[in-house]
């Protein structure tokens, strides 16, 4: 996909305050997360690939709060997009004191069949721009020593996950990544929180063509995780796992062997049509 980016802004503010940035801002997760700093009187910088949805966005935030909010339209799964990001942001006089790294897809599918550019493009998304923008923003939080980071990872990071073998491999990294830094900068008064829901209520399922299922407890919202992430980060945690249910799951996987996990999970995920051999 071509990379694109707007020069657009909403002003209301000074450069220096401190501002929170949320990948994939444009819908689902990351809306909710803008509407909810939005109303904790943080000013925003906003980044997806919709310019329409990111600015319509923006214009309700910055009007119901007086609120600066900055709109960048970005590609991040193309290459070396987190370095220009990072440079626009220094262009337009932005500190960002709390990353929320969270664009992702994933692809349902047997892995072979499924387009290799695709899945390339989701490590490029899930994996190195995250750890990218990471590294760029990061240093700063811990030069002022304050700051926090949520990478959005998933329930799917605990276990082998064939059908999306490539997604939940992405999301293990996360899942590892966040926590393994989380104790690294602890100590520069900055936090670091991996956020794993389980089925969200979002476009998730049908962007990434996931055949329908049921979950325990149903699809949480998008807000309840939002809100779980923010309370976690507040604590000081570096790992949430959002709802009960999720936690006991995750808690009775480390309990079966895991050849028996993946063979359930293919059994949950298996494709419709696809053929079983033995």
């Amino acid at each position: 996909m071509p990379e694109q980016q707007n020069e657009k802004r909403t002003t209301g503010a000074t450069p220096n305050d401190r501002f929170a940035l949320i990948t994939g801002a444009s819908s689902g997760i990351g809306a909710c997360f803008a509407r909810a700093l939005a109303a904790r009187g943080r000013p925003l910088v906003l980044v997806a690939r919709s310019k329409e949805r990111l600015e319509s966005l923006a214009r309700e935030l910055s009007a119901k709060h007086s609120l600066r909010v900055e709109v960048i339209e970005q590609d991040l799964s193309v290459e070396g997009a987190a370095a220009r990001l990072a440079s626009t942001l220094e262009e337009r006089g932005i500190a960002v004191d709390l990353l929320v790294n969270n664009a992702g897809f994933g692809a349902h599918g047997e892995f072979w069949k499924l387009p290799l550019e695709r899945q390339s493009e989701m490590l490029r998304l899930n994996i190195v721009a995250l750890t990218e923008l990471t590294h760029l923003l990061l240093p700063a939080m811990v030069a002022r020593r304050r700051g926090g980071i949520i990478n959005i990872s998933s329930t799917a990071s605990f276990q082998p996950v064939p059908y999306t073998s490539v997604y939940s491999a992405s999301e293990a990294y996360v899942t590892s990544f966040s926590m393994g830094i989380a104790e690294e900068v602890q100590e520069y008064g900055v936090k670091v929180l991996a956020l794993c829901p389980g089925g969200t209520a979002t476009n998730f399922f049908d962007a990434g063509q996931y055949s329908k299922r049921d979950f325990p407890g149903g699809l949480q919202s998008p807000e309840e995780v939002v809100e779980a992430g923010l309370r976690a980060l507040e604590a000081g945690r570096s790992l949430a796992v959002t709802r009960f249910i999720n936690r006991l799951m995750i808690f009775s996987l480390r309990l079966a062997p895991r050849r028996l996990v993946a063979r359930q999970a293919a059994g949950i995920f298996r494709p419709k049509g696809s053929h079983v051999l033995r």
